[in-house]
This record gives C-alpha cells, sequence and structure tokens, in this order.
C-alpha cells in the first residue's frame, strides 16, 4: 500500500507542476502577443491595468468564451488569427484561471 501512495503523491505533484507551467506559460501569452492583451484588459494576476477592454477580473470568463473571442474577435478586440490551437487554449485556461 505505501507504494500505491507514494505513486500517487508522485502523480498529483506532476500534475501540479503541470498546472503551475500551464499557467505560466497563458500569462507569458497575455503579456507578450501582439497587440497584447494587456494593452486593452485588466488583470491583476498579469499586472495588466488596460482600459480600453473589460476588465477580465469583473467580467471572469470562461475558458470557452476567451477561445471564442480569440478566434473570432468581438466589438473592437481583434481576432489573433497568428495564435495556435494550443496558445488559445494556453490562453483561454490562464485567463478562466486567473480570475477566478
Amino acid at each position: 500500500m505505501p507504494a500505491r501512495s507514494t505513486g500517487a503523491a508522485c502523480l498529483l505533484a506532476l500534475g501540479l507542476a503541470g498546472a503551475a507551467a500551464a499557467q505560466e506559460d497563458g500569462r507569458k501569452l497575455f503579456t507578450s502577443i501582439t497587440p497584447s492583451c494587456a494593452v486593452c484588459h485588466t488583470l491583476k494576476d498579469a499586472d495588466a491595468t488596460g482600459t480600453v477592454g473589460p476588465s477580465l477580473d469583473e467580467l471572469k470568463p470562461d475558458a470557452a468564451r476567451v477561445a471564442k473571442a480569440l478566434r473570432t474577435g468581438v466589438g473592437q478586440m481583434p481576432a489573433f488569427p497568428q495564435l495556435t490551437d494550443a496558445q488559445v487554449q494556453a490562453l483561454a485556461r490562464y485567463i478562466e484561471q486567473a480570475t477566478r
């Protein structure tokens, strides 16, 4: 039984490390894509204080809503066709988690 418990602990640790890395990847995308999300949006987790678009901290969008906005644009926000599907998903999950 101790081996199972050690294995489960290792898997949990790996999962948490992977989640932290994914969040950091999303944070980097938030501040580095062109145009940067931080230019328009407020998001405390990313130290972003943009005022053109809605405050994501207040809006609290889910990942599906963010991904759709990134792919198709919304209002004044352009679409970001330069992003891969993996980048869209990383950014969408980051914003969802950072605003919860």
